[in-house]
């Protein structure tokens, strides 16, 4: 792993989002920046793609479940060459390439459309399934907001996946403990969740998801499980990089002002 690349290239990512938030009015800044180490982790060290192939069959696959940080996504194909980073600059537009949330119809890179909560995982195992009847090696990678894991598709989703020995499914989840109306104990507590999991068949693996060294020890980890899915529990900051971002809820679905932007690419530069 070259820990340094990655730094660097989360860096851009973070300002793309910033970026890309401001010009289109509106998005969702806060779940954006605490996935996206995560997400470049899997695009530019874990993860078996080809930009100049996004169709490739033998690939590795990566399902957005909490389809709301789009952004985070997007920066990520930019930077790895799947599409102009140009287009970053039309995000929300009418006629854009990158709308509000992911469309695999018309993205390159994007496997799965999502934005309706809970549907993401499900939408996993099924590839999971489908890959594993062809006799694949490719393996898919899930990731899920914290708040989303509240929806009872995502436990009707784990049960097959549990019940079918999923071991080429991993679920991450982006643990912020926030949520669009609050702390998520407080608005509906999903705790504990690593016991949760278990009692459903997953192999349950933690992890601080705003560091690569423990992010790459958890998929090493995963990658030796077998007959089972595997759920990693990434404890992430909402708003990471940003610091009057960071940890507040209301960043959720916000657009930042000019001034505001301005000095979180300041920051995010340092």
């Amino acid at each position: 792993m070259n820990k340094e690349n990655l730094i660097s290239i989360s860096k851009n990512v973070r300002k793309n989002i910033i970026e890309m938030i401001y010009e289109s009015k509106s998005g969702h800044p806060g779940g954006s920046l605490s996935c996206a180490d995560i997400i470049t982790y899997l695009y530019f060290e874990k993860m078996n793609v080809d930009e100049k192939n996004p169709k490739m069959e033998e690939r590795d696959r990566f399902v957005l479940s909490k389809g709301h940080a789009a952004p985070a996504l997007y920066s990520v194909l930019a930077e790895k060459g799947f599409f102009p980073r140009e287009e970053m600059k039309s995000l929300r537009k009418i006629g854009a390439l990158l709308q509000g949330h992911p469309d695999s119809k018309h993205i390159p890179g994007v496997d799965v459309s999502t934005g309706s909560l809970g549907q993401g995982i499900s939408n996993a195992a099924g590839m999971a399934l489908g890959l594993k009847h062809k006799g694949s090696k490719s393996k898919v990678y899930v990731l899920l907001g914290d708040g989303e894991l509240q929806e009872g598709l995502v436990w009707e989703a784990a049960m097959a996946a549990a019940h079918y020995k999923l071991d080429n499914l991993v679920a991450i989840i982006d643990n912020n403990g926030l949520q669009i109306d609050g702390k998520n104990e407080e608005v509906m507590s999903i705790a504990p969740l690593d016991d949760k999991f278990k009692s459903f068949g997953f192999n349950v693996i933690k992890c601080n998801g705003n560091d690569f060294d423990e992010i790459d020890k958890a998929m090493t980890r995963a990658d030796r499980v077998k007959g089972m899915p595997t759920v990693i529990i990434a404890k992430t900051i909402k708003g990471k990089g940003v610091s009057f971002m960071e940890n507040i809820a209301g960043w959720h679905g916000q657009a930042p002002s000019l001034e505001q932007k301005e000095k979180a690419i300041i920051e995010l530069e340092g």
